[in-house]
């Protein structure tokens, strides 16, 4: 799976925004504690708006907050808001897949693959990531032998 720049900044912002919960925080103020591109940012907060994961309150003292508190949203819910679906294969979804001969059984693989996705980023919400605090399902992952390896 790999997670574009977008994802990784709304993610980020959402944590940003879970640590804050439920006061505003500015673009500039999560551009700068998060170090990423202003303007981008605001392109992804919108994403997240739309999405309804984030509320946006405009002024002098307007910014942005979680739309449920952190321990209700999930980093899932965060990727699909600005990604689309988790799991994708050539633009369709892993049950929409059709091949034939030695191939046809690859759907299940596909499907296989979006429910392990599922599992992590589905059940991990914003304030677990905050406190660090991960499910042991998630933490149990991480200390496979070759999880910290590259290949």
């Amino acid at each position: 799976m790999q997670i574009s720049a977008r994802g990784d900044y709304a993610v980020r912002a959402a944590l940003s925004l879970a640590t804050a919960y439920p006061s505003l925080l500015s673009t500039q103020a999560i551009a700068s504690e998060q170090d990423m591109p202003r303007k981008f940012l605001e392109a992804v907060l919108a994403d997240l708006r739309r999405a309804g994961v984030v509320r946006a309150q405009r002024g002098a003292e307007g910014g942005y907050t979680l739309a449920r508190p952190p321990r209700e949203v999930t980093v899932g819910a965060i990727l699909r808001a600005v990604e689309g679906p988790l799991a994708g294969v050539r633009g369709l979804r892993p049950e929409e897949t059709r091949y034939e001969g030695s191939a046809e059984n690859l759907p299940r693989l596909w499907v296989a693959v979006r429910a392990a996705v599922r599992q992590v980023l589905d059940e991990v919400t914003l304030a677990e990531v905050v406190s660090g605090r991960l499910p042991t399902h998630v933490r149990k992952l991480t200390t496979l032998p070759d999880a910290w390896e590259p290949r």
